[in-house]
């Protein structure tokens, strides 16, 4: 059984307190003036519904009801946090070629108010959702038991959205930002002078609490990173037999003297992320969980 997050409570409960200012400039961005829309419909109570209407991850609940809460409407879900989206026609709230999501009440402005916003943030969600749970099973059938990450290359602006998604779809986020942990790669060591220096100095100031990785292009620079304390080797842009090699010469030349943990990275995608299965690798990451993937579909039609 996969010990994703959703099994263990909501994922609202890990937003930061600033998350919902977030949405509030979401808002003032599509609408940073008079809203003409808005004066045509007014105010009467107006009901809607979200359609799914591409296979995917539904992810992003918390956002789409803020979204809507700052218009002054309400969201009642249908579909859980991480569920399919069924376009056969079966299953509540399905029809053929869509499913119901959700229902939206309020005020006619303030439905059209949240709608492209709450839209565009549930599709990009629900796409980097989508593509993390496909990797990781396609992953799982290849036999591969370690995690599948993500990157820092996010949207800027986007981020939270984005390690949301892949919490969804099963993934560790890795790293939010660079006060998370210490990751030391080559402009790092090259501007230090070296990768012993550079984790020494790292640990310097990191203390206890903050684990220090670093980006090796050869085994010998991993066993340099390793003997000078880091916890993480990340294996950059190795092929796929070249990992294979070097995370199982590492492993056994290291064991019983040091605990690090394997990072193979650089270049993995869907296509190809099956050559670098390795258990001797504690971590696959890669962006094309969360960059380019391809957004779900969904709409909002007011009910008339």
């Amino acid at each position: 059984m996969e010990n994703v997050p959703l099994e263990h409570g909501s994922l609202e409960h890990l937003l930061p307190p600033s998350w919902k200012s977030v949405v509030t400039a979401w808002l003032a961005e599509d609408t940073p003036s008079f809203d003409y829309g808005g004066f045509v419909v007014g105010g009467d109570p107006r009901t809607a519904t979200l359609w799914g209407k591409s296979g995917g991850i539904v992810a992003g609940r918390p956002f789409v009801d803020e979204v809507f809460a700052q218009c002054g409407c309400a969201v009642e879900w249908h579909v859980r946090e991480g569920s399919h989206i069924e376009l056969r026609g079966h299953g509540e709230g399905a029809v053929r070629g869509k499913m119901r999501v959700a229902t939206v009440t309020g005020p006619a402005r303030g439905v059209l108010l949240g709608e492209r916003v709450a839209l565009n943030l549930l599709a990009r969600c629900s796409g980097v959702a989508s593509m993390t749970r496909c990797m990781l099973v396609n992953l799982r059938a290849a036999g591969y038991a370690g995690a599948l990450a993500g990157t820092r290359k996010t949207t800027p602006g986007f981020r939270l959205v984005e390690k949301y998604g892949m919490l969804v779809g099963g993934a560790d986020a890795h790293r939010m930002d660079l006060s998370s942990m210490i990751m030391l790669k080559d402009n790092h060591v090259w501007s230090k002078g070296s990768i012993t220096d550079a984790v020494r100095a790292a640990k310097s100031v990191g203390g206890f609490t903050l684990k220090v990785e670093v980006e090796v292009r050869t085994e010998d620079e991993a066993d340099e990173a390793i003997a000078a304390g880091a916890d993480v080797v990340m294996l950059d842009n190795f092929t796929g037999d070249g990992v294979k090699v070097a995370a199982r010469s590492l492993k056994e030349t290291w064991a019983g003297k040091k605990h690090f943990l394997i990072e193979v990275s650089g270049g993995l995608t869907l296509d190809n992320v099956e050559n670098y299965v390795c258990n001797d690798v504690d971590i696959l990451s890669t962006s094309a969980i969360h960059q380019g993937v391809p957004h779900i579909d969904f709409s909002l039609k007011i009910e008339v």
